[in-house]
């Protein structure tokens, strides 16, 4: 049993190395805590009257990964590389926050920027080309100055913590710095109301355009932010528009929740994106109309409300687009709405095929006739498509069920919702 002489003398030889050691450092020192970083260790040492008894808690990373290990879809991949310069790196505690952070500032060190961090403590493992700033031996003004001064590329913030840290982010992203926060937050959106209160609603979009929230180690869902004037979803008044910060899934452009004020109260509301309301109804049916002088076979699909994707045969698509994009062009003048033109293929029509489904400790498996098998299928809920997956030589298909689309999947299932599998 460790006494607590033990424990004591553990502490203190702990504080004796933080002081010699070249890479160890005490990074916060108060009456009743301690916490110290030796190497790759996060020590942390508390003592009465801040707790009951005396206690040590090491932490060290267990594994370090590159930006490829989290296989980003190509559209994220080139919002970080391109125009994130204000990402949020969402998550609960324990998650691979930092880790995912850790390889954000190594993938921009290795385009040759200049990166640095705001730590506290610093437990990021970085190449020596980066410096790690302790926000705990400075103020945030020394930091802001420091920064602005030194003029880095990219920053990475781990992690917003307090008031201060916030306020001090989105100074220095107005600033014109590229930043990467990371935050404690249970889902996505939770991580921009923690900015709700303490910078202006209107300023959000402008400090934060990208949350990336992770869960179990990998990118669960990424979000986009745009300011925008129009009447909240559900309200019906043209004189009740308003400024509102919308929300969307970054890989789908659905939009997911707004913020805006009502009254003195700054809002957070989720859209439910699945409901068709009266007015999309209305639009699918004038858009799919407008398309039938082309095309017999049309499927519309309204994203939001200035945007849809029309679907049509191959065989159609130049005459829709006319020479220069000049007819599509004027469809959209007169529909009043931006169009994709896409194929209508696999995806949006074919073969129904019958299947039995099962869900798994870690997989949802569609079981079809082996005649099926080698197949691209389609997976629908609602008549609204999901995903395409190819199912296996012996007819199954196998979705793994972490990511958000298979908990989509796992919910229609559960609750009884129309899914449909094409080929």
């Amino acid at each position: 049993k460790v006494t607590r002489k033990d424990i004591t003398d553990i502490s203190h030889e702990i504080i004796e190395e933080s002081t010699i050691a070249r890479d160890a450092f005490i990074e916060i020192e108060r009456a009743g805590s301690t916490i110290a970083q030796i190497g790759k260790f996060r020590i942390v040492i508390t003592k009465p009257p801040f707790s009951d008894g005396w206690e040590i808690t090491a932490v060290r990373p267990v594994k370090t990964l590159s930006l490829e290990n989290y296989k980003l879809s190509d559209k994220l991949k080139q919002r970080i590389s391109e125009q994130a310069e204000g990402i949020l790196i969402a998550g609960s505690p324990g998650m691979g926050k930092s880790t995912f952070a850790q390889a954000l500032a190594m993938f921009y060190s290795a385009k040759e920027k200049i990166v640095k961090t705001i730590e506290a403590p610093r437990d990021l493992v970085l190449s020596d080309n980066i410096t790690q700033y302790a926000i705990s031996h400075g103020s945030s003004q020394e930091i802001h100055d420091v920064l602005l001064l030194s003029r880095p590329d990219y920053t990475i913030f781990d992690e917003m913590r307090n008031t201060s840290d916030f306020q001090l982010f989105a100074d220095l992203r107005l600033s014109g710095i590229g930043l990467a926060g990371v935050v404690h937050a249970t889902n996505p959106i939770d991580a921009i109301q923690r900015f709700v209160g303490r910078i202006e609603l209107g300023v959000i979009p402008q400090v934060i355009d990208t949350v990336i929230f992770i869960k179990d180690g990998f990118v669960d869902e990424v979000l986009s932010l745009k300011m925008v004037v129009k009447v909240p979803t559900g309200m019906t008044e043209a004189d009740l528009a308003r400024p509102v910060v919308i929300v969307n899934d970054f890989e789908t452009n659905k939009l997911e929740y707004e913020l805006y004020s009502y009254g003195e109260e700054t809002v957070v509301v989720p859209v439910i994106s699945n409901h068709k309301t009266p007015t999309n109804k209305l639009a699918e049916k004038t858009i799919k109309d407008a398309f039938r002088h082309y095309s017999e076979e049309v499927k519309v699909d309204v994203v939001s409300e200035n945007k849809c994707v029309v679907y049509v045969p191959e065989s159609n698509i130049a005459k829709i687009i006319g020479r220069q994009g000049k007819n599509i062009d004027e469809i959209e003048k007169r529909l009043g709405i931006s169009i994709d033109i896409k194929e209508l293929d696999k995806k949006t029509q074919g073969q129904s095929i019958e299947f039995n489904t099962e869900i798994k400790k870690k997989n949802i498996i569609f079981y079809l006739d082996m005649q099926f098998k080698d197949k691209n299928i389609g997976i629908y809920i609602n008549d609204d498509y999901l995903l395409t997956a190819k199912s296996g030589k012996s007819g199954l298909i196998k979705i793994k069920k972490n990511n958000k689309i298979a908990r989509i999947l796992v919910d229609a299932i559960n609750s009884g919702e129309k899914i449909k599998l094409m080929l």
